[in-house]
């Protein structure tokens, strides 16, 4: 689910022990990570809902004054702007290290956010969609730099309580996931789509607000640039970016005057997706092609690619968790709960709330394994995530078929469903984070995490290209499809785990 950048940084007190025997700084990180994904999930789970109310593809009797677009086309804006929001992750990492410092750009990035979200507040369609640009660019730049904070907390990096640190900081982010559903999704789907989404602006306000109150227990080095660009440098990157403005600019006023509004959605699209597949793909070649690296970086570099390619898959399906399943839940599933109907958007709450139950379990099975020399190897802990999720959809399918002919079947399928991913993720996503630190060339060493996390742009971009190309996500075919994949994908990382380990040299 939701997972944040960890580049762990010594270098600043940690003498101060005033939350949960913590530095004072890790409440504030806390609370503005707990905000931020109030509001990103929150709003996430009205997004597709919204974006079909009032057209053919919306639940029968479900609140209008949405946009009323297709669910093809609700599908490709949410996966590009999910796929956006992890693919800027990376120049955010960049604005931290060479311009602004960790502490200054979580700071405009809040501001950013709220002024995202307070976009989707207001009924119009244009102002929607700058909204969710806003909210893409301000979560990415947060994103890249929180984390790094948590990490300047800890002057020595051997101190014992820095993954407990972090472990603390990670509850955050799912208690902020969990909440938003009840909060922001009930108000939205129930009441007013717009009041939801200013719910969200709140929330991230309330983030900001603490952040510049609490910043002051943060440690100095936060407010450093670790890397400043000199007088040439910032010159030649204006002028690269003034000319990419404008480059992007020209393209979109020639769609916009000569095209109808239909294709000109697609063709709005179109280019980012693609460029959120390319991208991935140049920042790997640029790394593997590097002069610098050793023989052993090399190699360890092509079994990071086997991984990376496994993970694209994995997260194409996962993330359809707030759009296809959405979606069908919305539409197909019978929700009544003792007589009361849960809303649709509180399916979004199940996955943060499974991991905030079962992480601690899976810790103490992987410790309890180890003890017994019986833990799964990483590559096998991989391969049975890809499996998870793979298998996740076959479920799928069974709910589909029942509901074909117009029925609707019970709400427990989906839970299932998600209850499926969370265990997935939790085999997948902590050994993808691990032998990404483990893996990474010394070079690249604060860059690659945000690599890593580039496989989400990747996975939510090939879900985009279908939804563009009008392929039904919703379909049975294209869902047993995505199943096979990711099975197929993890017979596949299972059966070359001797070669893939080889590659890894030292790396386990």
């Amino acid at each position: 689910m939701a997972t944040s950048l960890t580049k762990e940084t010594p270098g600043a007190p940690s003498g101060d022990t005033t939350f949960f025997g913590h530095p004072r700084g890790l409440a504030t990180l806390f609370m503005t990570e707990m905000w931020e994904r109030f509001s990103y999930y929150g709003m996430r789970a009205l997004l597709v809902l919204y974006l079909v109310s009032g057209g053919a593809d919306a639940a029968t009797g479900s609140q209008g004054g949405g946009l009323a677009y297709t669910a093809a086309a609700a599908t490709a804006i949410y996966s590009v702007y999910v796929a956006m929001v992890y693919l800027m992750a990376l120049p955010g990492g960049w604005f931290g290290d060479r311009v602004w410092g960790a502490r200054k750009t979580v700071g405009i990035a809040s501001v950013v956010i709220v002024a995202g979200h307070l976009c989707l507040a207001i009924p119009s369609s244009a102002m929607f969609f700058v909204g969710l640009i806003l909210v893409a660019v301000g979560s990415g730049l947060l994103k890249a730099n929180i984390s790094t904070m948590v990490g300047q907390l800890y002057k020595d990096p051997k101190d014992p309580r820095r993954d407990g640190g972090f472990t603390i900081f990670y509850m955050g982010i799912n208690l902020g996931a969990f909440a938003a559903p009840f909060l922001i999704g009930i108000l939205g789907e129930k009441v007013n789509w717009h009041l939801g989404f200013g719910l969200a602006a709140v929330g991230m306000a309330l983030g900001a607000i603490q952040f510049m109150f609490g910043s002051r227990h943060l440690a100095e080095e936060s407010s450093r640039v670790p890397n400043p660009l000199s007088a040439p440098e910032k010159r030649g990157i204006i002028t690269k970016v003034l000319a990419a403005v404008a480059v992007i600019a020209v393209f979109y006023l020639v769609v916009a005057f000569t095209d109808v509004y239909r294709l000109t959605l697609n063709w709005a699209l179109l280019p980012i997706t693609i460029a959120g597949l390319l991208i991935p793909i140049a920042v790997l070649v640029k790394i593997k092609r590097d002069k610098d690296l050793s023989g052993e970086e090399q190699t360890k570099m092509t079994a990071f690619i086997y991984f990376f390619v496994a993970a694209a898959i994995f997260w194409m399906i996962y993330d359809q968790g707030a759009s296809t399943l959405s979606l069908f839940g919305d539409t197909s599933t019978e929700r009544s709960i003792f007589g009361w109907e849960m809303p649709n958007t509180l399916f979004q709450s199940l996955n943060p709330g499974f991991i905030m139950l079962l992480a601690p379990v899976f810790a103490a099975l992987w410790i309890a394994l180890a003890r017994r020399n019986r833990e799964p190897s990483t590559i096998v802990k991989f391969s049975l995530g890809l499996l998870g999720i793979g298998a996740s959809f076959f479920v799928f399918l069974i709910p589909m078929g029942m509901a074909d002919d117009g029925t609707k079947v019970t709400m427990w399928w989906l839970v299932l469903i998600f209850l499926m991913h969370t265990v997935a993720e939790l085999c997948l996503s902590p050994v993808g984070l691990s032998l990404t630190t483990k893996m990474a060339p010394a070079k690249y060493g604060s860059q690659m995490m945000g690599v890593f996390f580039l496989a989400v742009t990747a996975g939510d971009s090939v879900t985009g290209l279908l939804a563009i190309a009008g392929v039904d996500l919703n379909g049975q075919g294209v869902v047993a499809l995505e199943a096979a994949s990711a099975v197929v994908a993890a017979l596949a990382v299972y059966m070359y785990r001797n070669k893939v380990q080889s590659l890894m040299g030292d790396v386990r």
